[in-house]
């Protein structure tokens, strides 16, 4: 029978050096254990968020959504297949966006779009986003398009959104055929959209015509979605 360790044995150099020895190799199983857990659950986050934001390519299915708007009603991208559909990233404290509202040019631009049966939807895909405040901008700038509440920032990743106003089209047969830009001025005075080549505008009207896109991407311009962290 092995003899237990008795006071005067834990205090010899022998015993000490293998209690240690063993505290520490546990500690450092641990540790490694911690650390491969970490780095697969670092790696499964990354390839997920990965996977989301290629989902939305040119030339394929846009990624579907529902949403509520600005006054609680629920909007679907399902509710709008058959029809070219502009999709607007949007976020009323941004100094982009206000560019393209505080004259009303971008009410202007929906409403003649509307008029081509084109659908426009803003998407709010800022972190701190309600449909009280959607209203109350829209009531303000008097918005009579949806403005969707995305505050959970899952459309927007999808669609891989960078900023806004960050512009989508989507063709009658539900593919992305555009994405970038709304126009070549990358500034925040509205003075420059008269002079400006609009690349949503030229998007939808060669759809409409039934012509290819000529330029389906472009580098979108304001500033950066306010994501949840």
């Amino acid at each position: 029978m092995r003899p237990s360790l008795d006071e005067s044995d834990s205090k010899t150099p022998f015993h000490k050096d293998r209690i240690m020895s063993r505290i520490s190799i546990s500690m450092l199983v641990l540790a490694l254990v911690a650390g491969v857990a970490t780095m697969f659950v670092s790696s499964r986050t990354a390839l997920a968020e990965k996977t989301v934001q290629a989902s939305a390519k040119i030339g394929a299915a846009a990624p579907q959504f529902a949403l509520t708007d600005q006054s609680g009603k629920e909007v679907k991208l399902s509710d709008y297949a058959g029809k070219v559909v502009v999709l607007e990233w949007f976020n009323d404290q941004c100094p982009f966006v206000v560019k393209f509202y505080k004259e009303g040019h971008m009410n202007t631009f929906a409403k003649e779009m509307a008029a081509k049966d084109v659908v426009w939807l803003a998407i709010n895909s800022s972190n701190f986003t309600t449909n009280e405040a959607n209203k109350k901008i829209s009531d303000d700038w008097k918005i009579e398009h949806p403005v969707l509440n995305d505050a959970s920032g899952k459309i927007g990743a999808a669609y891989g959104a960078k900023t806004t106003p960050h512009m989508y089209v989507i063709n009658k047969d539900g593919t992305l055929a555009y994405a970038g830009a709304i126009d070549d001025k990358r500034s925040t005075n509205a003075a420059d959209i008269a002079g400006a080549k609009n690349y949503v505008k030229q998007a939808v009207t060669q759809l409409l015509a039934g012509e290819t896109v000529t330029e389906p991407e472009t580098q979108a311009y304001g500033c950066s979605v306010k994501y949840k962290n």
